[in-house]
């Protein structure tokens, strides 16, 4: 065991970082086809508050850790708004779940950071320059392609999950400006009591007494996403964004390889076509951002510096 943690240390801290986020899209996609399985027969609004009621006991352990002053800095109108809107596109994405390939649900929801890009420019007052705006629009291209309207029938649980993907983009938008002044722990924290909040209500007027099978199934989901989610942050502790980007879209092999062994699924070739566009519309912006962040560092390097 000495020696693997020391073959492990011993890596440069980019492979690293791409093993982790391979290792959480392979979670995420194990989450997915459980819920996938379990929305045969639940309610997907129900499911949404399972899910999440059972995310806030996991995420006990940081309750525990905040502090007086996490509750005092803590913007509750703004927490409650990021709240709300979650909830919504988390019953979104379990309906998306429930009526579309898991392949599909995967590919819509890599715009998220397309429209992360469009709501920092909204909301943060962030500047968009001409390459990452046609980045921006080939990444929409990409998603229209995956739908094909006017060429298919378009699922509702397909439209769903392109409303849940720029409210999900909104939602890390408003993270970011919340740990400007929070803590990491009680953003993630008030975001579970909220969504928990906004769910249960929706969730009363659907309920079912779920069967043991479920109730474990659930539990099961919240506590593999709650992994998925701790690798992937690990994963960007240790690795630059632009450089795990690319592993992160490994989550669709993954989605691809379980739809097809356990529901049966395969995605179009136009599922895979605008998922490329989106990927690489993607990884773009992942660089452009990289770089711009590499350039102001260097610029407050050299503004920190005194001057003879």
């Amino acid at each position: 065991m000495d020696a693997i943690k020391s073959q492990w240390a011993d890596l440069p801290p980019n492979v690293r970082g791409i093993l982790w986020v391979v290792l959480s899209g392979l979670l995420f996609a194990s989450f997915m086809a459980i819920v996938r399985h379990v929305g045969t027969t639940m309610n997907p609004i129900q499911m949404s508050f399972i899910r999440y009621a059972f995310g806030m006991l996991f995420m006990l352990p940081f309750f525990m850790r905040m502090q007086l002053s996490d509750f005092r800095a803590a913007n509750i109108k703004l927490h409650a708004t990021r709240g709300i809107l979650h909830g919504l596109a988390v019953m979104m994405w379990f309906y998306a779940m429930s009526r579309i390939p898991i392949a599909e649900v995967t590919a819509l929801g890599f715009t998220s950071p397309i429209f992360a890009t469009i709501a920092a420019v909204l909301l943060l007052g962030e500047r968009i320059r001409l390459r990452r705006m046609v980045a921006v629009l080939g990444g929409l291209l990409g998603a229209l392609i995956i739908l094909r309207p006017g060429a298919a029938i378009i699922d509702p649980g397909a439209i769903a999950m392109l409303v849940a993907a720029p409210i999900f983009a909104f939602s890390d938008v408003m993270a970011k400006l919340l740990t400007r002044k929070e803590s990491g722990p009680a953003v993630v924290g008030y975001l579970s009591i909220f969504v928990t909040l906004v769910t249960m209500v929706p969730a009363l007027y659907v309920w079912r007494a779920p069967t043991p099978e479920e109730w474990a199934l659930m539990a099961l989901t919240a506590f593999i996403a709650t992994l998925g989610h701790l690798a992937m942050v690990q994963g960007f502790k240790l690795a630059d964004v632009s450089v795990t980007q690319p592993a992160k879209f490994l989550q669709l092999i993954w989605a691809t390889l379980i739809g097809f062994l356990l529901f049966g699924e395969f995605p179009t070739v136009w599922t895979w076509i605008g998922a490329a566009i989106v990927v690489a519309a993607v990884s773009y912006i992942a660089h452009r951002e990289a770089v711009a962040r590499r350039h102001d560092q260097r610029h407050d390097q050299r503004h920190d510096q005194p001057h003879e």
